[in-house]
């Protein structure tokens, strides 16, 4: 009967010291190997992700991450089929920038299936369930474009906003902005077309609205690749009296608006902020300490007088 006993305690000892390291296995990397995640990125051929990547790869590095990072570059299949390839990879956690806000729910559901921590960086995810969101606070940085449209029109003239709907940033750019201007009566949006993003696309959309409205004042592009080419647009037809304001603060857009052209103003963000602090937060997680739902980062707008300040040559 004892020696019945003995080998049940030893059982069970046996039995608690593995459930304690199968436990411990979900927050601390393997001993001499680090933690594993992959990041999907809608492109890496915008300055802004250029800088959250180099951003999220100094702060991996520091944080004990292997990243492994693709680009999607505007393919929701690609994108779909990197998150799937990571699945089946074994990553400890995925970073998504999502190609299209609702069409990537099905892949974060997949990873939730699988019980992979997902993130996402700029742009949200419609669907499945996401650990935290890192992105600028885009309404309020739509609020501080339309607020200096409308100071450029003097609150009144009719204006278009070359818009890029499928993505929750872009709603939260637009939504600011309109809450701004509506506080102008005399400033009517008479049209939103779809620039998707892109500059070839910007400038051909614009170029139709140019047409359209040969009394429109002002366009917001909702990124800094749709102000280059509704600038490029406004420029080749001559159209001196069409102010743009855009939003990103990528190097172009600076030199252009440091220029005086068209293009007078942009409500900027911090990429490299976005992309430290969302390694930052799945560390956090991976080590078992809690993180918040959603870390907004402030905007800020820049215009000729500002930069000019930046660099020096204000008097």
């Amino acid at each position: 009967m004892r020696h019945r006993t003995t080998i049940l305690l030893l059982v069970a000892v046996l039995l608690v010291t593995g459930c304690a390291k199968r436990g411990t296995q979900t927050t601390t990397p393997a001993e001499g190997t680090r933690w594993r995640v992959g990041v999907t990125l809608l492109t890496k051929q915008h300055p802004f992700y250029q800088e959250l990547e180099s951003a999220m790869r100094e702060t991996a590095q520091k944080e004990g991450i292997e990243l492994l990072v693709q680009s999607a570059e505007f393919n929701l299949a690609d994108q779909t089929a990197q998150v799937e390839n990571f699945l089946t990879s074994g990553v400890d956690a995925l970073v998504i920038c999502p190609v299209d806000s609702a069409g990537i729910a099905g892949a974060v559901k997949k990873a939730n299936t699988a019980r992979v921590p997902v993130f996402t960086a700029d742009i949200a995810a419609q669907g499945g369930e996401v650990v935290c969101h890192v992105a600028s606070d885009n309404v309020q940085g739509g609020r501080l474009a339309g607020e200096y449209m409308a100071k450029l029109l003097g609150g009144k003239g009719k204006i278009v906003i070359v818009d890029h709907p499928v993505v929750t940033s872009v709603q939260d750019r637009t939504r600011g902005f309109m809450e701004a201007i509506s506080k102008y009566p005399g400033i009517q949006v008479v049209d939103r077309p779809p620039g998707d993003g892109v500059r070839d696309k910007a400038m051909a959309v614009t170029e139709t609205m140019l047409q359209k409205h040969p009394d429109l004042a002002g366009i917001f592009a909702i990124n800094d690749s749709t102000a280059l080419g509704a600038l490029k647009a406004v420029e080749s037809m001559g159209r001196t009296n069409v102010v743009i304001v855009g939003y990103d603060g990528d190097p172009e857009a600076r030199r252009e608006i440091l220029r005086g052209s068209p293009l007078k103003a942009d409500a900027v963000q911090f990429p490299r902020r976005i992309g430290s602090t969302v390694v930052e937060m799945v560390a956090k997680h991976l080590r078992g300490e809690q993180v918040p739902k959603l870390v907004p980062i402030p905007c800020d707008i820049v215009d000729r007088e500002k930069l000019e300040k930046e660099a020096g040559q204000a008097p």
